[in-house]
């Protein structure tokens, strides 16, 4: 599936489809593992903004760069959104996913420094759902997972402006999902 995001609110509804999507998926006997990728600035910090957004996180989403892993207890506050939007096909948050684990592996430079992070046990856990950005760092222990690829995209539009003949060229996403 292929979607084109203009701005953080087109971005802000692919990350809850996206969500309402895995909550839809059968239980997975480990971790739900998603591989954010795609170049610095296309995406994927504010993706997964709203994709915490949708679980109820209220904590401010950053990047993980220097940290490497952020983990966040996911505590249910959206369930009444999903409700009001599908109630007959209600799951409470706490029957699927605990933890958000938002990981980015651009400055790992051994998969054993995932290894030293309890990456077993995060993986192995269902009750996890692991994002890491640049899993292409650590492509010799991904387990299988979603691909998200994000992509800039170039546009051009005509100037809304009567004095200006020219076109405005425009960076819009391309966000993909298999």
């Amino acid at each position: 599936m292929e979607f084109l995001s203009k701005n953080v609110e087109d971005t802000a509804k692919i990350a809850s489809d996206f969500a309402e999507q895995l909550y839809r998926r059968a239980p997975s006997a480990k971790a739900t593992v998603v591989g954010l990728y795609g170049e610095l600035g296309s995406g994927k910090t504010t993706f997964m903004k709203y994709l915490a957004e949708y679980f109820g996180i209220e904590e401010a989403i950053k990047s993980p760069t220097f940290v490497i892993m952020r983990k966040y207890e996911i505590r249910g506050t959206s369930n009444e959104v999903r409700k009001e939007s599908n109630p007959s096909n209600l799951v409470t948050p706490n029957s699927r996913f605990d933890f958000l684990i938002h990981i980015d592996a651009y400055r790992i430079e051994k998969e054993e420094e995932m290894i030293n992070l309890d990456w077993e046990k995060l993986i192995s856990d269902p009750k996890n759902l692991i994002c890491i950005e640049w899993p292409n760092k650590i492509a010799g222990i991904m387990p299988p997972h979603i691909v998200i690829k994000f992509e800039h995209v170039e546009s051009f539009a005509k100037t809304e402006d009567p004095e200006r003949s020219e076109r405005v060229r425009e960076t819009e996403r391309k966000i993909s999902i298999a």
